[in-house]
C-alpha cells in the first residue's frame, strides 16, 4: 500500500512531554516521507495560536486539524469550523461556577481563562511549555464563535455535565481535564473530510496518536498507530502499537509500514 497522507497528534506523539521537542528521528522520518510525496497533517486539540513546538517541521505541514476537529484547514483554506452553541457555552460556564473548576475557552481568534486557577496555568506551563495569557475576559470573546473548551473537571463532574450538552462531545487526553467540542467535531471526522477534499482514499491514510481524543482518528484512518505510552483507549482503537515518542516510535512505525 502506498500511503499518501499522514496525520499526527502533537503532545505525546510527535513531541515529548519530557523535552517539549520532536525527536531527531521523527524530524528525519517526516522529511523522508515528504520527499516521497506523502502529505503531512497535524491533528491536535490545540488552536493554532497555541502550537509553539513544531518549528523544525513547519515547512512540511500541508494542513491542520485543530480544536480536536472543530476546525480543519488544507493549506490556507478553512474547510470546517464547527462551534459550540451559546446555550451550551452558558451551561459549561454555569457548571464551572457551580463546581469551582477552571475552563479555558477557545474562540476563533481569542482564548480566555475562565475561573482561572494555578493548576490550569501550571499544566500549560509545565507540560505543554505554553504560558497562558490571563489578561483577557469574556468581553473579549464578544461576537466570536467558540470552537472548544477545556474543562479542568474530574470524571464525576464530566458525567454530571455532558448529559446537559446533547450537541457536544467530550474527550480526555489527560487525567486533569476534558476537551469539549460540537458533537460532529472530532479528529476522525476531520481526517475523513481532509481526505475527501484531496481525493485521497481512507486506506491511503495513516494516523498517529496517544490520547483519548486521538481514538476516533486512529479508527478512521487506513492504519492507526498508537504510541507506546498511549492511553488504553487509543491503543484499543489502533491497528498497531509502536514504541514511545522518546524511543523513536514515529520513525519505527513509518519504517515498519514501508512509508520511508
Amino acid at each position: 500500500m502506498k500511503y499518501k497522507a499522514l496525520f499526527f497528534d502533537i503532545d505525546g506523539t510527535l513531541v515529548s512531554f519530557a523535552t517539549h521537542r520532536i525527536p531527531r528521528s521523527a524530524v528525519d522520518a517526516l522529511r523522508e516521507a515528504k520527499k516521497r510525496a506523502v502529505r503531512i497533517f497535524i491533528a491536535t486539540g490545540r488552536p493554532r495560536a497555541m502550537v509553539n513546538n513544531l518549528g523544525e517541521i513547519e515547512d512540511l505541514i500541508d494542513g491542520w486539524i485543530t480544536h480536536n476537529g472543530g476546525q480543519c484547514t488544507v493549506g490556507d483554506e478553512v474547510i470546517r469550523c464547527n462551534s459550540i452553541s451559546p446555550e451550551s457555552l452558558r451551561i459549561i460556564l454555569d457548571h464551572s461556577d457551580r463546581f469551582h473548576y477552571p475552563v479555558y475557552i477557545v474562540g476563533e481568534h481569542t482564548q480566555v481563562a475562565y475561573n482561572n486557577e494555578e493548576r490550569m496555568m501550571a499544566f500549560y506551563r509545565d507540560e505543554l511549555n505554553f504560558h497562558l495569557d490571563t489578561s483577557l475576559t469574556m468581553a473579549d470573546l464578544e461576537g466570536e464563535r467558540v470552537i472548544e473548551t477545556t474543562n479542568f473537571c474530574n470524571p464525576e463532574q464530566e458525567r454530571d455535565l455532558m448529559p446537559r450538552l446533547p450537541d457536544c462531545i467530550s474527550t480526555r487526553w489527560h487525567p486533569a481535564f476534558i476537551d469539549i467540542t460540537e458533537r460532529h467535531s472530532d479528529k476522525g471526522t476531520g481526517l475523513a473530510e481532509i481526505a475527501a477534499k484531496l481525493g485521497i482514499g481512507i486506506d491511503e491514510t495513516m494516523a498517529f496518536g496517544d490520547g483519548g481524543n486521538d481514538a476516533s482518528m486512529l479508527r478512521a484512518a487506513g492504519v492507526g498507530v498508537a504510541l507506546g505510552s498511549a492511553f488504553d483507549e487509543a491503543k484499543r482503537a489502533a491497528d498497531y502499537v509502536t514504541t514511545t515518542v522518546e524511543e523513536d516510535g514515529v520513525a519505527r512505525a513509518l519504517e515498519h509500514f514501508g512509508v520511508i
